[in-house]
């Protein structure tokens, strides 16, 4: 987690290094705010993984002397097939098409998101289609 929050503190001091510069030289607010929220998109968990990775002791992959045979086994079990995941990508779509079209398809697409997602908890904890 010390690497993750590394890169995450370097996006987050990027972000920041733009965020002032976008500000002194443009002087216009609705960018400099997005800026300025990416910069803390990347501080909070820079900063919580870093607080995180002193705390714990540390993975196969933040060990120095580490090898690939450290790290092997069972990762987890997936399912193969599942339509689950497509039925959500399209309540997402759906419920995402209600800015444009109106409130009749955020229901639809809480549907499927809502019917998706009990689809997929309920599969994984059989292991198999439904």
């Amino acid at each position: 987690m010390r690497f993750e929050g590394r890169v995450l503190l370097i996006i987050a001091a990027f972000f920041a290094t733009l965020f002032v510069v976008y500000g002194v030289w443009s002087h216009e607010w609705a960018g400099t705010a997005m800026l300025g929220g990416s910069s803390l998109l990347g501080a909070f968990p820079g900063t919580y993984y870093l607080w995180w990775s002193h705390r714990m002791d540390p993975r196969e992959e933040d060990k120095e002397d580490g090898s690939l045979s450290e790290g092997a086994g069972v990762i987890a079990a997936f399912p193969d097939s599942s339509i689950w995941p497509f039925v959500f990508g399209m309540g997402c779509a759906s419920f995402g098409l209600a800015l444009v079209f109106g409130l009749w398809t955020a229901f639809l697409g809480g549907a499927l998101v809502i019917s998706a997602m009990i689809g997929i908890a309920t599969e994984s904890r059989r292991g198999g289609a439904i």
